[in-house]
């Protein structure tokens, strides 16, 4: 008995009508990208494993799919590096490479590997997938593409000032209404950890506080309390969890909980000066919202955090998010170039859109007229005005097969195919073609000029 066919968990077939609603997505963000500036580049789906490995904190790297060496690895595997209580040790061993978790390592990589070809700053965007070995579920896959524009070489509040406006440039253009822009600031949250008491503890600090959306206040708490940090130092972070009104308002508050703190006071002086310009040169559909308790659980952000959120009434994850990092080529061997950077998650989008019902008409173009096919004879003759259509940009196609009328009908049918051409010896004697709308029922026997005005 054949074995019945199936897709790995967290990973998923698209219909043709899913992948044109996909593209419309694509086209929009890729021709956002284009317009601020950005040069496209790729990169290989999987890394050398010590490439990726490091980079995205304890968590991320236990996400991080990895691929056995080709042949017999076990063959080739270190047995003495084995141990029964700690799996993790042999796997140097018997895997070099990864799929890639993002695509900002692997761009960091590609900068510092053809740093000599680049001209800095250097903006770039990337669209390709990316693999998590995390726990499926509604807007949360397996697999599934991320659409980044980072920028390099430039320590610019500017450029955090135009990511805003690109994301909003975007999700208008989506006729995505309603979207909010959280961010943050690195160097606030380690303010914070300092004043607390737990600046030796910083990650640990962060990654609990960027569950608070998802696990609420005491469990934070709680999580907090088992990577050793004080009930003392947990007490003082109560302001946080209860600030709240206008940006402005917030700067203020921050201000005084983070006197003492030099490094909090300058991540509040970069975001005063990000609102600032924001408010001067406005915003079409987003909002932008200052959020203390967006912490983005990778290590390597330094200065802002993004992180954007579907309209409100929208029950959805991130559909975005990114920030700055100043040191993230340094693990390659290249010190001192600055980058922030923003990714937008195609899949959340796309989700999004489907529930609001914001997708185009036209967004999936379909083909516009079917030729029904009587025989060879007819099918040539067909063809020369198929040929003809397709050059003025209508999409049309001929029946491949000599079936009977009903079932090339039906076909039309299936698939919505607002016209059928019939072409018969009348027609092929008269050089017209008769043509129907499928979804009126009327017919008329045309001249190929008139054809085409009629179905454009």
């Amino acid at each position: 008995m054949a074995q019945k066919p199936s897709i790995p968990k967290g990973t998923r077939d698209f219909n043709p009508e899913q992948v044109a609603k996909r593209h419309y997505i694509f086209n929009t963000i890729r021709g956002a990208f284009e317009t601020f500036g950005f040069q496209p580049i790729e990169t290989p789906s999987f890394e050398n494993s010590d490439t990726l490995m490091g980079k995205y904190g304890e968590e991320g790297d236990r996400l991080i799919f990895k691929i056995l060496n080709s042949g017999d690895y076990l063959s080739k595997a270190n047995s003495e590096a084995y141990d029964s209580k700690n799996s993790n040790k042999l796997t140097p061993s018997i895997s070099e490479k990864a799929l890639r978790y993002d695509l900002t390592v692997p761009f960091a990589r590609y900068v510092v590997q053809h740093q000599n070809e680049i001209e800095f700053p250097f903006k770039r965007y990337q669209i390709q997938p990316v693999w998590r070995a995390d726990r499926p579920q509604k807007g949360r896959f397996r697999e599934f593409f991320q659409c980044d524009a980072d920028v390099v070489g430039s320590q610019s509040l500017w450029q955090e000032v135009e990511f805003i406006q690109l994301y909003d440039t975007v999700f208008s253009a989506l006729k995505l209404e309603g979207v909010t822009i959280k961010i943050n600031n690195r160097k606030i949250l380690s303010g914070i950890a300092e004043v607390i008491g737990a600046s030796d503890k910083l990650i640990d600090f962060t990654v609990a506080l960027d569950k608070l959306d998802k696990i609420g206040e005491e469990k934070v708490k709680e999580e907090m309390l088992g990577k050793g940090i004080s009930e003392e130092g947990i007490a003082k972070l109560q302001p946080l969890f209860t600030l709240s009104g206008s940006f402005e308002s917030q700067i203020d508050s921050l201000k005084t909980i983070l006197s003492a703190s030099e490094e909090g006071q300058k991540g509040i002086e970069e975001l005063a000066f990000i609102n600032t310009a924001i408010s001067e040169l406005g915003l079409k559909t987003a909002a932008l919202q200052l959020d203390v308790t967006l912490a983005r659980g990778l290590n390597y952000y330094t200065g802002a955090i993004f992180e954007v959120s579907a309209p409100k009434d929208v029950k959805m994850g991130s559909i975005g998010g990114g920030g700055r990092y100043d040191d993230l080529t340094g693990i390659f061997g290249m010190k001192n170039v600055s980058g922030v950077g923003i990714s937008f998650g195609l899949d959340r989008i796309f989700l999004v859109l489907e529930e609001l019902d914001l997708f185009p008409e036209t967004v999936n173009k379909n083909v516009e007229v079917l030729f029904i096919n009587f025989g060879e004879k007819e099918a040539l003759f067909s063809l020369k005005a198929i040929n003809e259509l397709r050059s003025q940009g209508i999409n049309s196609e001929l029946y491949p097969d000599t079936a009977k009328m009903k079932k090339q009908m039906n076909h039309a049918n299936k698939r919505a195919i607002p016209f059928v051409v019939l072409v018969g010896d009348q027609e092929i004697e008269s050089n017209t073609y008769t043509l129907k709308n499928m979804a009126t029922g009327e017919q008329h026997k045309v001249p190929l000029k008139e054809l085409i005005s009629l179905v454009k």
